[in-house]
């Protein structure tokens, strides 16, 4: 574990890249997001290096990963009385039956697969999402509801599911906190626990070796979409040097162009990538 004065020097350092990046344009895109597109901005890093409570466990906000209007209809849709909800601890590993309490769209049913897929094609088109998950798929994504008096227990998410391996966890929420009380994802660390609770329309993206639960929700209605992701990396500490090392490289370029450290650091990237990915 980082000492208290190494974890001061990082974040100082940190913080002095966030006042750069305010004072500068996105970063140019260079094979990290898709279509060409930038892969970051300084309000995205902001996201990212919020995590005081968790100095080597990177995890990071998303915000408008759906539309309003996608959003709107995604939830008409989630809340029909025609939609098949189960009882969560269905899909729950042995050891975490006895403390799941939520109900889940059915996964085999036709409405569960459209949305799932519309959730996957806007994660994949998040610039932020490609450049620190690294991902290989999106699997196992789910629809889970909570209404009073249900939630999740403390549990950690299995390390491998039928379609694939669990690096990094996220909850996309689809309802306002204003529509209900309770109901916060607790994430966990020696530092204690934080409580999350986004926007709707804004995901939560962080290791899935991480202790979590979900409180009782009190009063309205929990409405969120949850998932996994194989990495290409699935060290997240070596996730967190890969990123550290592009935020650098793209921060140089806006700055000097191609130079000659520019390039330095992208074959340490480059190299890093090749060594630690899979």
């Amino acid at each position: 574990m980082a000492t208290r004065p190494a974890v001061a020097r990082k974040r100082a350092i940190r913080e002095r890249s966030k006042a750069g990046l305010r004072q500068r344009s996105p970063f140019l895109a260079d094979g990290i997001g898709i279509g060409g597109q930038d892969a970051t901005d300084a309000g995205a890093i902001d996201h990212v290096f919020r995590c005081h409570l968790f100095p080597s466990s990177m995890r990071f906000q998303l915000d408008a990963v759906l539309t309003s209007q996608a959003l709107e209809a995604l939830r008409d849709e989630l809340l029909t009385p025609q939609a098949d909800w189960r009882p969560g601890h269905e899909s729950a590993g042995w050891h975490a039956r006895g403390v799941k309490h939520n109900r889940q769209l059915d996964r085999a049913s036709p409405l569960h697969q459209r949305l799932a897929a519309q959730v996957t094609a806007s994660l994949e088109a998040q610039p932020l999402f490609q450049a620190a998950a690294l991902p290989v798929r999106i699997h196992g994504l789910l629809f889970s509801r909570c209404g009073p008096g249900e939630g999740y227990g403390r549990h950690v998410d299995n390390a491998f599911m039928a379609s694939g391996r669990a690096d990094v966890s996220f909850t996309l929420f689809l309802q306002d906190p204003a529509a209900y009380s309770g109901g916060g994802l607790m994430l966990e660390s020696p530092a204690g626990e934080e409580e999350v609770r986004l926007a709707a329309g804004s995901a939560i993206v962080y290791p899935s070796t991480l202790l979590h639960r979900v409180a009782p929700v009190t009063g309205g209605e929990r409405l969120v979409a949850v998932g996994w992701i194989q990495s290409r990396v699935r060290d997240a500490e070596r996730r967190e040097i890969l990123f550290d090392l592009d935020t650098a490289r793209r921060q140089l370029f806006q700055q000097e162009g191609k130079t000659e450290v520019f390039d330095l650091i992208s074959r340490s990237y480059s190299n890093l990538l090749r060594r630690w990915g899979e």
